[in-house]
């Protein structure tokens, strides 16, 4: 780890990918100063002064830091796991995320006892260093709604059981409300992703009461009655939408609405599963057989989705919903790339879009004078083959050189 000593971290022989102009621009140098970026310069380095650190980055690709737009904490945890355990679990999961992966800010979909908005206060300050987090605390359902197993819902029933539930979550600092309208892929045989789950009045209230207060709502939302309510409703972002028809990407596109499409929840499974990560990712997760069928049935009409989405020009944020964080990102850039975006559609998905429906788009998510200094290295054009992601070789958080791997 490196401390903030240096007046000024200056970063040479760059191939910088800003995430505004797909052209790198080439030999150029990069000065940091106080966590800013302050200067893109052709060639050389300015005068430097002594405290000035200078990192000769040979060649390499200098992009923004990497966003996983929709996360849990893992799961699921053996019985008896106590929740301090879980929690320290989750945040030594974001900080290899950000470590090994070059993932500086995550979106929780859900998190019990509100850990993410613990692991949110605690990587904000000057203590360990960990991802920028943006909070929700647990996800909200019906009894016997979705994702019950993950232990991170509050089960909510009726109009004032949800707007009790939200306003608690308000009070506890979340940064969004995440809802469940539907039923997933995972899960039991009663919670099916093309099963709606709330009553119009209980949908209603949930919403009602987030735009009352100006809370951002992350819709858990999978066929298509669901996801035009939510969009209908006022969702910020409509999450996976593994089956949607034309009024949907009509309506996604006119009302400006988020789509994170989470494609690793239906094409990881080990029948689908083809690179080497991919593979094993599929033989760690071991999932059980009854859910691999249900993953395989809906992989073909989820990549629809994603693909008409993106034909339409659907505003796209990456979010991968699995874990661990030193992989989830990265392979659901790679799915992204192998279901039909360029590399510069899945890249900037994960950096400038992810952002900008975080709401921080001046400060972070691109390489410009100005903006908060998150950023990445990797060895190789990730523009050429989204792989190359995976050469990280430099960590930057706030202008600190958190990681460093080049050897």
């Amino acid at each position: 780890m490196e401390g903030d000593t240096t007046l000024r971290l200056i970063l040479t022989n760059a191939n910088v990918i800003d995430c505004v102009n797909p052209d790198p621009k080439t030999q150029a140098t990069v000065v940091i100063e106080d966590g800013r970026i302050l200067e893109i310069r052709d060639g050389g380095p300015p005068t430097s002064n002594s405290g000035d650190r200078v990192i000769n980055l040979a060649g390499s690709y200098l992009i923004p830091g990497l966003w996983d737009v929709h996360i849990h904490p893992e799961h699921p945890v053996p019985a008896g796991t106590t929740v301090a355990q879980i929690t320290a679990d989750f945040g030594q999961n974001l900080q290899r995320g950000m470590i090994e992966a070059g993932v500086t800010a995550v979106r929780s979909g859900g998190a019990r006892d509100f850990m993410d908005v613990a692991w949110r206060k605690a990587f904000s300050g000057p203590g360990p260093a960990g991802p920028r987090v943006f909070a929700c605390g647990n996800f909200l359902t019906t009894t016997g709604g979705h994702f019950l197993t993950s232990g991170h819902a509050r089960e909510c029933d009726g109009p004032y059981g949800y707007a009790e539930a939200i306003r608690d979550q308000m009070k506890h600092d979340v940064d969004h409300i995440k809802l469940n309208l539907t039923g997933g892929i995972m899960g039991p045989r009663w919670d099916r992703h093309t099963e709606s789950f709330l009553l119009p009045e209980e949908i209603e209230t949930a919403f009602a009461l987030c735009r009352q207060r100006n809370f951002p709502v992350m819709a858990h939302a999978t066929n298509p009655e669901a996801v035009k309510m939510a969009i209908k409703l006022g969702a910020h972002s409509v999450e996976h939408a593994y089956i949607t028809d034309e009024d949907c990407i009509t309506d996604f596109v006119s009302s400006g609405t988020w789509y994170v499409p989470t494609l690793s929840i239906s094409q990881l499974s080990p029948n689908l599963a083809t690179t080497e990560h991919e593979k094993a990712w599929a033989a760690q997760k071991q999932l059980a057989p009854d859910l691999v069928i249900r993953a395989d049935t809906a992989a073909a009409e989820h990549r629809s989705s994603f693909q008409k989405a993106l034909s339409a020009g659907v505003k796209m944020a990456l979010g991968s919903d699995i874990s661990p964080m030193r992989e989830s990102a990265l392979l659901e850039l790679g799915l992204w790339v192998k279901c039909g975006a360029t590399p510069w559609q899945a890249l900037t998905a994960a950096t400038k879009n992810a952002a900008e429906m975080c709401g921080v788009g001046p400060e972070l998510g691109t390489v410009e004078p100005g903006k908060l200094a998150d950023l990445i290295v990797v060895d190789g054009n990730p523009l050429d083959d989204i792989e190359n992601i995976r050469n990280l070789e430099l960590v930057i958080k706030e202008g600190r050189v958190v990681a460093d791997h080049r050897g």
